[in-house]
């Protein structure tokens, strides 16, 4: 077994790209035709697994814990279908955000660093959005999704133990770094001492991530030597 200097997990929304609401139709459209109801119209999505997004609108709108469990499923697969569909939609814009994919390309120069994913999207969820914006799924040596867990701080040890099981490499959680946009990627990876990294090219600004305490904040990633730099330090 390995040891690796670093493991990299990125986010995806409002992190690697945006899809302009392709997920939010999607997940309304499958709550609507499951539970007959979007639940609490003002409910922000960011920061939580989608999984997680169900059981709390839907706890909102009256539907028991119970109920839920019993339904996920289904609403899980219309989810990733209508998600799909929204993406092929001609009018549908998804791009990769500023900086992404020349820090992805300086990521894949480093022999001895991991780069994978650490997001809510469901795993089909984040290989659609990815390959709609231009960024190979395939890139991402590991990953760990919303669909692994409903709680967003049990996905470090998720995405450590992968590394582990799947690559063969050791890694310290004080080794790896989580690259996101909301405090929710701030926080999630402090249990096990994994650095977080902010971007504010989501809902929040610089200064309200810097709240957090973050290992570093940046406006956006256009600047690939100072979140190299970061991610290193």
């Amino acid at each position: 077994m390995r040891t690796v200097e670093r493991l990299v997990l990125f986010d995806i929304d409002g992190t690697l790209l945006r899809s302009h609401g392709a997920g939010r139709r999607a997940m309304e459209a499958a709550l609507v035709a499951t539970f007959g109801t979007t639940g609490p119209p003002r409910y922000r999505y960011d920061g939580k697994t989608d999984r997680q997004i169900v059981r709390e609108l839907m706890g909102a709108a009256g539907f028991d814990d119970a109920t839920i469990d019993e339904r996920m499923p289904a609403v899980v697969e219309r989810y990733v279908a209508g998600l799909q569909a929204e993406l092929a939609h001609p009018a549908t814009r998804v791009e990769a955000l500023t900086g992404v994919m020349d820090l992805l390309e300086a990521l894949a120069q480093r022999t001895d660093w991991v780069v994978g994913l650490l997001t809510g999207n469901l795993e089909p969820g984040a290989e659609h959005k990815l390959n709609a914006a231009g960024i190979p799924f395939g890139r991402f040596a590991i990953g760990a999704y919303g669909s692994d867990h409903e709680i967003r701080s049990a996905l470090p040890a998720i995405a450590q133990r992968r590394a582990r099981e799947r690559l063969g490499i050791h890694v310290e959680g004080t080794s790896m770094v989580i690259v996101g946009d909301t405090p929710a990627d701030i926080q999630c990876g402090q249990p096990i001492g994994a650095r977080a990294i902010a971007v504010a090219t989501g809902q929040y600004s610089e200064s309200a991530l810097a709240a957090h305490a973050p290992h570093a904040v940046f406006r956006d990633l256009s600047d690939t030597g100072a979140v190299l730099a970061a991610i290193d330090a």
